[in-house]
């Protein structure tokens, strides 16, 4: 990225690097806002694949998934490479189209992908089947030689817990607990809600301190305002 800002007069190139800095900082945790600084980046820098394809996954986060699927096939055409494959071919899925998803995972493309990103195209296959109802063949999708391998990478998560609730919306509810547990296993980044759906699968329901504790605060509220109450009551009957 930095390679292609220096294309950009100095000052243009650092108002575009601020604005990708936030996009970058907020996509997780505000992806309006984020949305909004993609907006302005692509305004100054239209001509940078780095601004579209961010100003891709800023929409794509957002779920405007005709404005993304059209900013990363602008960043593909500036770049020809084919990164951004798995992530087109879910935008078909967000717009209603999983036929053409799983035509993008019969591609040429898909071979060209590293490891990580022919492990993503599997994972949106999949969940184009899931779309069209076709719950076998997403479970049978998600098997391979990735799934089935005990070492963890950063994608291994994602591939167990997908393949644990194709299972589990399958009825395969045994199999489904056994790899919602290798999924949680492997997720040390959090990736995944695996702990909550084990739990969900055991019937355990977890209370929320917090909420807790205001409650019980509330119950001795209300315990203090009618004990004033009385007071109040008795008061009033030692006057008569």
């Amino acid at each position: 990225m930095r390679q292609e800002l220096m294309s950009l007069p100095k000052g243009l190139a650092e108002d575009v690097a601020r604005n990708l800095v936030m996009v970058a900082n907020l996509i997780d945790e505000d992806p309006e806002k984020a949305y909004a600084y993609s907006r302005i980046a692509l305004r100054l820098a239209s001509r940078v694949a780095a601004v579209r394809e961010a100003a891709g996954f800023a929409a794509y986060a957002t779920q405007k998934y005709s404005e993304a699927l059209a900013e990363f096939r602008a960043a593909r055409r500036m770049t020809g490479g084919v990164e951004l494959w798995p992530v087109m071919a879910d935008c078909e899925r967000g717009m209603g189209r999983p036929e053409r998803a799983l035509a993008m995972a019969g591609e040429p493309e898909v071979q060209k992908l590293d490891k990580a990103g022919q492990v993503e195209m599997r994972l949106v296959a999949a969940g184009a089947r899931r779309d069209m109802g076709q719950l076998d063949a997403a479970i049978v999708t998600l098997q391979s030689p990735e799934l089935a391998s005990t070492a963890v990478h950063p994608w291994t998560a994602r591939l167990r817990y997908a393949y644990a609730d194709a299972l589990l919306a399958a009825g395969r509810e045994p199999e489904a607990r056994e790899w919602f547990a290798k999924a949680l296993e492997s997720d040390k980044d959090g990736a995944t809600d695996a702990s909550d759906r084990l739990a969900e699968l055991d019937g355990v329901e977890f209370v929320d301190a917090i909420d807790e504790l205001e409650s019980e605060e509330i119950d001795e509220t209300d315990a203090v305002a009618q004990a004033d109450d009385v007071d109040e009551d008795d008061e009033f009957d030692d006057k008569d």
